[in-house]
């Protein structure tokens, strides 16, 4: 049966995406891609994706998807069985809409600041400024997604993209000084616990396939 690969960093956004991956059965590869070593602007990554960032996904045809919400959304269109959108059109839009925030917003102007403020700015207070930007974007934005929860265990009451999304995001609490609240620290727990989040999260004990 063809089947796609995942050129993945783990511990980066593609987390998500290999969740995604596992919640719909399909068959896929993995590849790894080490990021502290440059792997993603060598010539064989850039070959694949020439933006030189992942998560990056090969389809059975063998072109490639890149960006997170593209593919999240392809995956679900791909696999309605795996229900990761849901089927009102209405609230479609919704689960699309904070997918989206989550990784142009909480991601790109607030994670990428408090753990790398190196990136844009070689004067140390300026770098300061910059993680007290980023954490200060992350703590409004976890308000909203502690908002969006409501008490359910996932943010639109069944799992989604979204979730696959808020689940790599939050996983650098640790990383980016911004606690979880207890309700966050819940929903996480409810995300792991999911029989995709142990496969993924126990990568690469496992035999990992170049694809």
């Amino acid at each position: 049966m063809a089947r796609m690969t995942l050129f993945h960093a783990p511990g980066s956004c593609s987390l998500g995406i290999h969740l995604l991956l596992e919640e719909t059965g399909a068959p896929y590869a993995m590849v790894p891609v080490d990021l502290a070593r440059g792997e993603q602007r060598g010539a064989a990554f850039l070959s694949v994706n020439p933006k030189g960032k992942v998560p990056a996904l090969k389809l059975p045809d063998g072109s490639v998807l890149t960006e997170f919400p593209v593919i999240a959304l392809w995956l679900a269109r791909q696999h309605p069985e795996a229900a990761l959108l849901p089927a009102e059109p209405d609230r479609e839009i919704r689960v699309l809409e904070l997918t989206e925030h989550i990784v142009s917003g909480l991601h790109m102007r607030g994670s990428v600041f408090a753990m790398r403020p190196d990136r844009f700015a070689a004067d140390p207070a300026m770098q300061e400024v910059l993680r007290a930007h980023g954490r200060e974007v992350l703590s409004a934005g976890q308000a909203r997604l502690e908002e969006q929860l409501g008490g359910q265990p996932f943010l639109f009451g069944s799992f989604s993209i979204a979730d696959a999304a808020a689940f790599y995001l939050l996983s650098w609490s640790g990383r980016t000084g911004v606690a979880l609240t207890p309700a966050l620290e819940r929903y996480m727990d409810g995300l792991r616990a999911r029989a995709s989040a142990r496969t993924v999260l126990a990568w690469p004990a496992r035999p990992a396939e170049a694809g």
